[in-house]
């Protein structure tokens, strides 16, 4: 059960470590790998550890999506589904910054 609520950090560990590896940046891949080990420890700052990263997360699909809307809107291409995608991501993201709170009330 553990496991279910912990999935979508996971899962948006997975998708900045895919994005850190697609610019190159192989130590922020590892890192994205290795934040939700954090998980593994019962205490709040482990927690809070976890939702700044994935805030953070947030915060950079924000700009990579800025990034690409500007590029897009440059070169004349269509820059809606870029947006779309990227801006569902960053809302994962953050949304699992915010459900990592009940990990430790129940």
């Amino acid at each position: 059960m553990i496991f279910l609520k912990v999935l979508p950090v996971i899962i948006s560990a997975l998708l900045l470590a895919a994005h850190f590896l697609r610019a190159g940046l192989l130590p922020l891949v590892v890192f994205s790998l290795a934040f939700p080990l954090l998980l593994f420890y019962s205490h709040k700052w482990a927690t809070r550890a976890v939702q700044a990263i994935l805030l953070l997360g947030t915060l950079i699909w924000l700009v990579t999506l800025a990034d690409i809307v500007d590029q897009r809107r440059a070169a004349g291409e269509s820059w809606a589904a870029s947006a779309v995608i990227l801006g569902a991501v960053a809302l994962f993201t953050a949304v699992s910054a915010l459900l990592i709170n009940r990990l430790y009330r129940e």
